[in-house]
């Protein structure tokens, strides 16, 4: 009987299966995007192999929650954009993951290889563009390719210190096919790599920064979302709790402790950052934040024990000693030694005394503020009810977006962070227009979770036409609006600057009065919710939380009660 010639009956794929297929094969499980020419199909064959597809409105949002999707769940986060304009509008995400240090990988169609600088469709140097943004990019120029370029990228996204990677696919290249058996041989050989070593500190290091702690009259550690990032909250809590050293999180490291423990150093910041003698920095740099290390916010003579898992981090800042690793290793290290050789300050420690006074000032001060109903309300009050409604809310504990002005600064001295990784913000570049996308990635990396976020009405005016994706995909996220009519709130001219032919224009800083927030969640049938109360306030939370569905409500805040805000300010 007569056979038909093998390559006949093989069957054929195209780039855009092989893509799907490969990224399947490097553990991606979820993608964010926005499709269109060339990637439509891209998107469609990820769906296809299990990988879920969460379609933006906007590639900006759709970046931003790709880098969150990164930091919350270890894994990089799958960017999807088209060509041009797609790319560039993704560059903000990508730009994020950087700066933050998170995994994530933007894959970008391009134009066709043989039309590029004729003008093409959307053309543009993709890889020029992105390179200021990334650890590795690639543009692959035949199918063959493939494979082993999706490896490298999700590969190098989390490699020793995470961040953006790229990964370019020009329109002609989508079109080409392979048969499935050299397929097979591709994806085989291109998963063939070796992970890294991860470091953990030389043991002579090791046993200095221990000694180091032991002999300090006034150690403190100091942590951030880097050691976040790591896993290494139970570390941490050993070595605080076995020492006795005062701690002080970055605002996305809060929650590795609870803000609640007694050797929580927040609202005793500047004394502790002040007159510590020794400060141990475990994934957080010394930069802005923590106002690079340097006096008069810090003594002169502090000595810095710096963990990071970069080695030309540890070398740009110069601390008295750098542990070059992995936080939760080094971490593991420190306690190892700590062991054979236990030291603890005590309660009655001066140094321990002097923060939990300080601490337990500033406190009352601040929950003499909060106590009061202030109406209109002023942004204590309702962060004061919003805090509560989350602590009821018990473990797991909702994970917290926060962005805006006054609205982020005051929230980060009032809401209470109880577990690890339930504090997204601006971070380490101060970026506004992460909020809706940042909720997205949360409810999709934990879905177990009920999602809160607590925005200015400037901060959610970036991103608001995404509500219709938390309705689209019925994800359990509450957005609640601070509104107070503008930047910082609304027009905060002196008389004599209203002045020239346009002083009749609105204020740069201010928006339409009284804006309808919560109906543009109801346009797309969330819920919306518009109170000016404590009791409408309460009533609206404990409904939208219990119901777990998208609901948007909208704050009226006294337009003059923030104050313009720049850096995050730390005063206590």
């Amino acid at each position: 009987m007569a056979t038909k010639n093998e390559s006949e009956t093989q069957i054929e794929i195209d780039s855009n299966v092989l893509i799907a297929r490969s990224l399947k094969a490097a553990g991606v499980e979820y993608m964010f995007g926005v499709v269109g020419i060339p990637v439509t199909s891209l998107a469609n064959r990820a769906v296809q192999v299990g990988i879920r597809f969460i379609a933006f409105h906007n590639e900006q949002s759709a970046g931003y929650a790709a880098s969150a999707y990164g930091y919350l769940s270890g894994k990089p986060g799958i960017l999807l954009t088209v060509s041009g304009p797609g790319c560039v509008h993704g560059l903000a995400g990508l730009s994020n993951a950087a700066i933050n240090t998170w995994p994530m990988v933007m894959i970008s169609g391009s134009c066709d290889q043989n039309d590029f600088g004729k003008g093409d469709f959307q053309e543009l140097d993709q890889i020029q563009a992105v390179k200021p943004f990334v650890k590795f990019s690639v543009k692959v120029k035949d199918i063959s390719e493939i494979p082993k370029s999706i490896f490298d990228v999700v590969h190098h996204a989390v490699e020793g210190r995470a961040g953006g990677c790229y990964f370019d696919v020009p329109s002609d290249v989508l079109h080409q096919t392979i048969s499935e058996s050299v397929a097979d041989k591709l994806l085989e050989e291109g998963g063939k790599f070796k992970n890294g070593v991860i470091e953990s500190g030389g043991f002579e290091e090791i046993e200095k920064a221990v000694d180091l702690l032991k002999h300090a009259e006034r150690p403190l550690i100091v942590f951030g979302k880097g050691a976040a990032f790591g896993r290494a909250e139970n570390e941490l809590k050993s070595l605080i709790e076995k020492t006795g050293i005062p701690f002080l999180p970055t605002p996305m490291g809060k929650g590795l402790l609870p803000d609640t423990h007694e050797l929580g150093a927040t609202a005793a910041r500047s004394l502790a950052i002040g007159k510590c003698d020794v400060a141990l920095v475990v994934g957080a740099r010394l930069n802005w934040l923590l106002h690079f290390g340097e006096s008069p916010k810090w003594s002169k003579d502090v000595k810095f024990i710096l963990v990071d898992i970069s080695k030309e981090e540890i070398e740009l800042r110069k601390p008295y000693l750098g542990l070059v690793g992995d936080a939760k290793l080094v971490l593991n290290n420190l306690n190892k030694v700590i062991k054979d050789d236990p030291f603890c300050l005590g309660r009655s420690h001066p140094w321990v005394e002097a923060i939990s006074k300080k601490a337990k000032e500033n406190v009352s001060k601040m929950e003499v503020q909060l106590a009061k109903d202030v109406v209109p309300f002023n942004f204590f009050t309702p962060m004061r009810i919003i805090r509560d409604a989350i602590l009821a809310q018990g473990s797991p504990a909702p994970i917290l977006v926060s962005e805006g002005a006054n609205t982020m600064d005051v929230g980060r001295a009032v809401l209470v962070q109880t577990e690890p990784r339930t504090r997204l913000d601006a971070g380490t570049w101060g970026t506004m227009g992460v909020g809706l996308g940042y909720c997205i990635a949360a409810a999709v990396a934990s879905p177990d979770r009920l999602v809160v976020a607590v925005e200015g009405d400037s901060g959610f005016g970036f991103s608001a036409m995404e509500v219709e994706t938390l309705v689209r995909y019925k994800l359990a996220v509450v957005v609640i609006v601070f509104n107070n009519g503008g930047v910082y709130g609304g027009d905060r001219r002196n008389p004599e600057e209203i002045t020239g032919p346009h002083k009749d224009d609105p204020a740069p800083t201010s928006f339409v009065p009284g804006a309808a927030y919560h109906t543009v969640m109801e346009a797309f049938g969330g819920k919306g919710y518009l109170v000016g109360t404590p009791e409408e306030l309460k009533s609206a939370l404990d409904e939208s939380f219990t119901a777990r569905k998208p609901a948007v409500i909208n704050v009226t805040i006294d337009p003059y009660a923030g104050a313009e805000s720049g850096r995050m300010q730390h005063k206590n």
